[in-house]
């Protein structure tokens, strides 16, 4: 099956994913699940939490406050959006936003699982302690779990499969909103993520 195939094929199960007790909320809601939105060939992938309110009424992650700095954060190192794959570990909406359960996480990990395989980036870049958590004890880097004030903007090499992939942990750029000193560690992570595309 093609990459466009298999995540269509995911989608499709995530929008009938009632084993989720979130599903019956979306439904309530009249909301969408939010798979994820991108190059299904790029080389680096985005991981967020979980959708917010304008997410899960569009469909579409990292549309609000925090996509508008991820945009300003990707087009301060002229890497366009469109060549990069953004997605959530949750990807339907918890309730009034409060941060995602364990259950949940637990529910909804295999899709990012399988998101990844389909994708086979060579950079894997999480967004927020819960993806850097979920990250990092998925692909052999338990060991090296810290804060995310520690381990931002740190590079690790991941085990993904046959193959290695790096893996930076970022602040979730929400929490730069009301936070300059975080806006600014982000910019200079995001320069750390260039030079590791770049190889420079």
């Amino acid at each position: 099956m093609s990459r466009t195939e298999d995540m269509r094929k995911l989608a499709e199960e995530l929008l009938h994913f009632k084993k989720s007790p979130l599903y019956v909320e979306r439904v309530a809601n009249k909301m969408l699940p939010v798979i994820g939105e991108g190059s299904l060939s790029a080389q680096i992938v985005f991981i967020g939490e979980a959708p917010g309110k304008k997410e899960a009424s569009t469909g579409k992650p990292f549309c609000g406050a925090s996509g508008r700095i991820l945009d300003e954060l990707l087009a301060s190192i002229d890497l366009p959006r469109e060549r990069v794959y953004v997605t959530n570990i949750v990807k339907d909406r918890p309730t009034d936003n409060r941060d995602p359960s364990v259950e949940e996480i637990e529910l909804y990990a295999p899709f990012l699982d399988r998101q990844i395989d389909i994708i086979k980036p060579k950079v894997i870049v999480t967004l927020g302690r819960f993806s850097m958590d979920y990250i990092m004890n998925r692909y052999g880097l338990e060991d090296s779990i810290s804060t995310i004030g520690k381990n931002h903007g740190k590079v690790f090499v991941a085990k993904v499969g046959k193959r290695k992939v790096k893996m930076i942990p970022l602040y979730h750029p929400a929490a730069s909103i009301y936070n300059q000193k975080l806006k600014e560690d982000l910019k200079k992570d995001f320069l750390i993520l260039k030079n590791c595309i770049t190889g420079e």
